[in-house]
């Protein structure tokens, strides 16, 4: 007898579920990690980093892979595997293990996060609902990246330790299979929260108690195993598309081909400038041909919504920073041409690159005087006030996550001081389709939405304070709401009754 495949749901269609359903923290949604909220396995990072380290011994190594290979591990065979695994710490303390953690998260495991599962994170936290992490990987693998997301409540696997340094030991019930479900009633019962109210999301077979344990359970991209079980309870499961690896062949294609598309139009365009005399025109050329040909050759889409909003120039052309190259690969697709860059003065002096960028016409601002930050921005002032436009992030940063940053000053002083708009620019998966520190690209669809310009003539500083907040929340509101409202209005409309509470 065959037995019927689950039915699959999109993630928008579990946001909307979310949406309907009650408010508040006694409503919990408890999130696997490994498979679920990061694809693969976190563990990974470590092995790699204690080999490369020579800390993983041959004999290790073998009863670790024997382990994995040999199927689903029941409760006492995984917590014997992890007290092998965790042998190789014994002495150390436990600042120098999350120390470690934060490394590997900032190396490999944030550039791993679901751009899906982060949305339903974001889904549940809007709703006010407790978020939790319930893993069987350590603190050490999960705690950043849970600090990262704004994720307070982490169930682990809590290594033992003795005034401070790691003995070897595993403290209670390890969160796996059965200790995983039993852990999440433990919080349930100690907050207060009806667990038929709760939702969980896991992707592998060990994780059907868990699962079973709550009112709202969620398969994502589920094992066989898992996809039977999920198919004979009726449960819809929810698939996000794998990253393909950095050595995968058309991985590496895409990426060369982007990597040449950029150098082909920079080669153009400087040829262009030389031979017109019109370096301007030779920045443009080179700008308007990667923005075409680039997205081409990495088989990288594009859905743009709001593109008539480009046209006002010039102007602060504002988007969010997670991934070099490919924000570059946007913002030449989207403004396309008489636009620059700011970057730090320092940079001008670097061989090739400070004359790459001294070609396309960089502002160079000098970032070491903090207490003239704002006159520093004078060259990036002179160039919008002889009409090309500044592209930036007011983040200042890449973000590890498609959590929107604080954002800098420096953008709104520019637009006030050159008394040009700002105009927001939003990409929602830029990181999704190469991550800030990824060494290749992955094919799939950029999408970004350009928003209406915002005024900045006859700003004052009150205007320019109170602004800073609001277009930070304009990219919060469009990444959770995709298109974007702020409050349930159009921006242009909070646009008109900002304006006006500001001069009230």
């Amino acid at each position: 007898m065959t037995r019927a495949a689950p039915p699959v749901i999109a993630v928008d269609d579990v946001i909307a579920e979310i949406n309907a359903g009650p408010d508040g923290p006694k409503v919990a949604a408890f999130f696997d990690f490994d498979g679920t909220l990061i694809q693969g396995y976190s563990a990974n990072a470590l092995i790699v980093h204690r080999a490369r380290n020579l800390e993983l011994g041959p004999d290790e190594f073998v009863r670790t892979m024997l382990a994995v290979l040999s199927g689903p591990l029941d409760e006492a065979a995984f917590q014997d595997l992890m007290l092998q695994g965790i042998r190789g710490w014994v002495g150390r303390t436990d600042d120098e293990l999350m120390e470690l953690g934060e490394q590997l998260f900032a190396q490999e495991i944030a550039g791993a996060l679901f751009y899906g599962t982060w949305r339903l994170v974001r889904a549940h936290q809007k709703k006010g609902h407790t978020v939790v992490i319930a893993t069987s990987a350590t603190r050490m693998q999960v705690q950043p990246m849970a600090q990262e997301l704004g994720i307070d409540h982490v169930l682990c696997t809590e290594l033992e330790t003795e005034n401070g340094v790691v003995t070897g030991g595993i403290v209670g019930r390890p969160p796996w299979h059965e200790g995983k479900a039993a852990a999440v009633r433990e919080f349930a019962r100690r907050h207060r929260i009806p667990l038929k109210n709760c939702h969980a999301y896991a992707n592998g077979h060990e994780d059907v108690p868990f699962l079973d344990a709550v009112g709202y359970p969620h398969p994502v991209n589920p094992g066989s195993e898992l996809a039977r079980h999920a198919g004979e309870q009726a449960w819809s499961v929810v698939r996000f598309r794998s990253k393909r690896s950095q050595f995968h062949p058309l991985a590496l294609a895409r990426t060369t081909g982007l990597f040449g598309g950029f150098a082909a139009a920079v080669g153009v365009g400087a040829v262009a400038g030389v031979l017109t005399q019109d370096r301007r025109g030779g920045v443009d050329t080179a700008t308007s041909l990667f923005g075409r040909l680039g997205g081409q050759l990495a088989n990288i889409r594009f859905k743009i919504s709001g593109e008539e909003n480009t046209t006002r120039r010039p102007a602060v052309f504002f988007i969010n920073h997670q991934s070099t190259l490919i924000d570059m690969l946007v913002t030449t697709r989207v403004v396309q041409r008489g636009f620059t860059v700011v970057a730090k003065a320092e940079v001008k002096q670097v061989p090739v690159l400070g004359q790459l960028f001294s070609m396309a016409d960089v502002a160079f601002v000098d970032r070491s005087n903090t207490s003239k930050a704002v006159s520093a921005l004078q060259p990036a002032v002179d160039r919008l006030r002889n009409g090309v436009s500044i592209v930036m992030s007011p983040e200042g940063t890449r973000s590890f996550s498609p959590k929107v940053g604080a954002f800098k000053k420096g953008g709104f002083h520019m637009a006030r001081d050159a008394q040009v708009p700002i105009v927001p620019v939003v990409i929602r998966n830029a990181g999704e389709i190469m991550w800030r520190n990824a060494k290749v690209a992955q094919e799939g669809t950029i999408e970004v939405v350009v928003h209406e310009p915002l005024p900045t003539e006859n700003w004052t500083k009150a205007d320019l304070d109170a602004w800073v907040p609001r277009m930070r929340q304009l990219y919060v509101d469009t990444l959770d709401d995709w298109p974007g409202t702020v409050a349930g209005k159009k921006w242009s409309e909070a646009i008109a009754e900002a304006a006006s509470a500001v001069r009230k």
